[in-house]
C-alpha cells in the first residue's frame, strides 16, 4: 500500500472523524470562554474549515476517475460533490465578510458568539458525515464491480435492464407525491421561487419577522421532512449494508445542517420578537448575507435530492444484477 493510499485510509477511519470531532469541540469551547473571539481565532477556525470542505471537494471530483466499472459510483461521488458547493461556498462568504468587519449581527447579538460556535461544529460534522460516506461509497463500488466479475456482459447491461419507471397515473398518492418532490424540473422551481422570494423581501434592506418565518418554515419543512425520507429509504434498502451506512453519512451531515438552520432561526426569531431587548444598527451587508446563506441551504438541499437519486438508482441496479446472477 502506497502512502498516499495508507493517508486516504487514515482519513476515512472512524477513529479519526472523531477525534476531529472532539478537537473542533474543545477548540471552540476554549476560544469562547471569554465571550469574544478574536480575529487570529475567526482566520483559525475559518481557515481550518475552508482547507477542509475544499479539498474533501476535490477528493469527491478525482476519485471517480480511480474507479472504473460501474458508473453510478461516479455519480454519487459527484453528487456530493454538487451537494458541498453551496455549503463551501457560504463558508468562504461568511469568514471573508467577518475578517473584514462587513458582518455585524447574524442571530442574536449578546449570544452570537454561542452561534458561531454552534455552527461551526455543525460544518465540522456535517463534513465528517460527507467522508463517512465517500469511504463506503467505495465499498459500495468494490462490491458491485466483485459481484459483476464473472459474468460477462451481465454487469455493462444490467442498467439497461433496469425496470421502466412507473407513469404517474399507476401510483399511489404517496409515491407520486415522492416522485413530484424529487423531480429535477421541481426541484428548479424550487430553487427560481427561494431566489425571487429573498429577491423581493430584501429590496427595502428590512426582513420583517412574518418573512423570516417564512423562509425559516420553508427551510425546516425541506430539511426536516428530506431527513426523513433519507431514514426511510435506509430502512427500505437495508439488503446492502454498505449503501445503509452511505444513507447514515449523508442523515449525519443533514441532521447537523437542521440543527444549524434550528437554532439560528430561533434566535433570530426571539430579536425579531423583542425578547432580546437589544437594538441593532443598519448594515445593509447583513441582509444580503442572510439571503446568500438561505440561497446556500436551498441549494444544499436540492442538490441532496439529486444525489439520494442516484443511491435509490445504485441500489436498483444492484438488486437487479444480484437476481440476475442468481438465475444464470
Amino acid at each position: 500500500m502506497s502512502i498516499k493510499d495508507s493517508f486516504e485510509k487514515a482519513i476515512l477511519d472512524k477513529r479519526t472523524l472523531a477525534v476531529i470531532v472532539v478537537v473542533a469541540i474543545l477548540w471552540r469551547t476554549f476560544i469562547s470562554l471569554n465571550r469574544e473571539i478574536a480575529l487570529w481565532e475567526s482566520m483559525c477556525s475559518g481557515i481550518a474549515l475552508i482547507l477542509f470542505g475544499w479539498s474533501l471537494f476535490a477528493y469527491m471530483c478525482l476519485k471517480p476517475k480511480k474507479l472504473k466499472g460501474w458508473v453510478m459510483s461516479n455519480w454519487i461521488y459527484q453528487g456530493i460533490a454538487v451537494s458541498m458547493i453551496s455549503i463551501n461556498v457560504y463558508v468562504v462568504i461568511y469568514y471573508v465578510m467577518r475578517w473584514h468587519r462587513l458582518l455585524h449581527v447574524e442571530a442574536y447579538l449578546p449570544l452570537d458568539y454561542i452561534f458561531r460556535d454552534i455552527r461551526y461544529l455543525m460544518l465540522v460534522v456535517f463534513y465528517c458525515g460527507v467522508i463517512w460516506s465517500a469511504k463506503y461509497v467505495q465499498k459500495m463500488h468494490e462490491d458491485y464491480v466483485s459481484l459483476s466479475e464473472g459474468k460477462g456482459l451481465l454487469h455493462l447491461i444490467s442498467p439497461y435492464l433496469y425496470v421502466r419507471g412507473k407513469k404517474l397515473r399507476e401510483m399511489g398518492v404517496k409515491e407520486l407525491m415522492s416522485t413530484v418532490m424529487t423531480d429535477e424540473r421541481t426541484l428548479m422551481v424550487i430553487v427560481g421561487i427561494a431566489f425571487l422570494w429573498r429577491t423581493v423581501i430584501s429590496i427595502d434592506y428590512n426582513i420583517a419577522l412574518w418573512e423570516s418565518m417564512c423562509s425559516g418554515i420553508a427551510l425546516f419543512i425541506m430539511g426536516w421532512l428530506f431527513l426523513a425520507y433519507i431514514y426511510s429509504m435506509s430502512r427500505k434498502q437495508k439488503g446492502w449494508s454498505d449503501l445503509v451506512k452511505v444513507y447514515h453519512g449523508i442523515a449525519s451531515g443533514l441532521l447537523a445542517i437542521n440543527i444549524y438552520v434550528l437554532v439560528y432561526y430561533g434566535m433570530r426569531w426571539y430579536r425579531l420578537i423583542g425578547l432580546g431587548g437589544v437594538a441593532e444598527a443598519f448594515v445593509p451587508l447583513d441582509y444580503l448575507f442572510r439571503d446568500a446563506r438561505f440561497f446556500a441551504l436551498v441549494m444544499f438541499y436540492c442538490a441532496s435530492i439529486v444525489l439520494s437519486k442516484f443511491l435509490k438508482r445504485a441500489y436498483d441496479e444492484y438488486r437487479l444484477l444480484s437476481s440476475t446472477a442468481k438465475t444464470i
